[in-house]
C-alpha cells in the first residue's frame, strides 16, 4: 500500500490526515518550530526521520520556511514526491520545485494526476473532486466520491446534497451552483495557510472545482 507522511508544525493538516488515511497508510507528524535564526541549526528527531524516510509521499502542512526547506532537501532523494501544501512566495516555491519531485499547489484540491505511478495512485483518489451520481428515474439513490478533496470538503458537500435529494428529483440546472456554495460553509484553511492570499480567492476557487465536479458529474450521467 502506498505510505504518506503528513508533516505539521501548527495548526493544519490534521483535515487532511484523517480524511487521507482513509486511502493510504498515512502517518502524522508534528514537529516543533524552529527556534534558532539559521537553518544549519534545524535538527529533525531521529524517530521521525525514520517514519519519514520510509514513505512514497511526503506532504509538508509546515509554515515555518526554514523547516519545510530543511524537510524538502532531507527528503526529496529519499521519497517518491514532496507535496508542498503552505508555502509563501514564487521565489521560495520555485526554489522548492528545483527538485524534480516537489510540488507546491496554489490550492491542495487542485490536486490531478501527472502522469507518474506513485503520484497519479495518489491523486487518482486525493485531490480534485470527482464524483459519480446514482440516479433512479432522475431521483437521487446515492453519490460516491471518486476523488475527494484533502481536508474532506467533497465529502461534506456530498452528504449534504444526498441528504437533500435523498429519493427526490435532481435540479440538474442548478445542482452544480448550489454544490459550489455549499462548499463556502465549509472551514476551509487553506487562504490562512498560504499566508499571502485573500480567502475569497480561495474559497471560490475550491467552490469552482466542486461546482465543476457535479457539472461533469452531471454530463456523463
Amino acid at each position: 500500500m502506498l505510505k504518506v507522511a503528513i508533516v505539521t508544525d501548527g495548526p493544519y493538516g490534521d483535515r487532511a490526515f484523517d480524511n487521507i488515511k482513509n486511502e493510504f497508510d498515512t502517518a502524522f507528524i508534528k514537529l516543533e518550530q524552529p527556534s534558532s535564526m539559521f537553518m544549519d541549526d534545524i535538527e529533525l528527531p531521529e524517530k521521525e526521520i525514520k517514519q519519514i524516510e520510509d514513505v512514497n509521499i511526503l506532504i509538508t502542512y509546515t509554515t515555518h520556511p526554514d523547516l519545510t526547506l530543511e524537510l524538502v532537501e532531507r527528503f526529496a532523494d529519499n521519497v517518491d514526491w514532496i507535496i508542498v501544501a503552505a508555502w509563501k512566495g514564487d521565489g521560495f516555491k520555485n526554489q522548492l520545485e528545483s527538485h524534480d519531485n516537489v510540488i507546491c499547489p496554489y490550492i491542495m484540491c487542485e490536486l490531478e494526476e501527472n502522469g507518474d505511478p506513485i503520484f497519479d495512485k495518489f491523486t487518482s483518489d486525493i485531490g480534485k473532486p470527482k464524483v459519480l451520481l446514482k440516479l433512479d428515474d432522475d431521483k437521487l439513490k446515492d453519490i460516491v466520491v471518486l476523488r475527494s478533496s484533502p481536508c474532506g470538503s467533497t465529502t461534506f458537500v456530498s452528504e449534504y446534497i444526498k441528504e437533500k435529494y435523498a429519493g427526490k428529483e435532481l435540479d440538474k440546472d442548478n445542482l452544480p451552483t448550489e454544490a459550489g456554495l455549499k462548499l463556502q460553509h465549509y472551514p476551509c484553511r487553506a487562504a490562512k495557510m498560504r499566508l499571502f492570499t485573500d480567502e475569497e480567492c480561495k474559497k471560490e476557487m475550491a467552490s469552482g472545482f466542486h461546482r465543476d465536479a457535479f457539472q461533469e458529474a452531471i454530463t456523463h450521467e
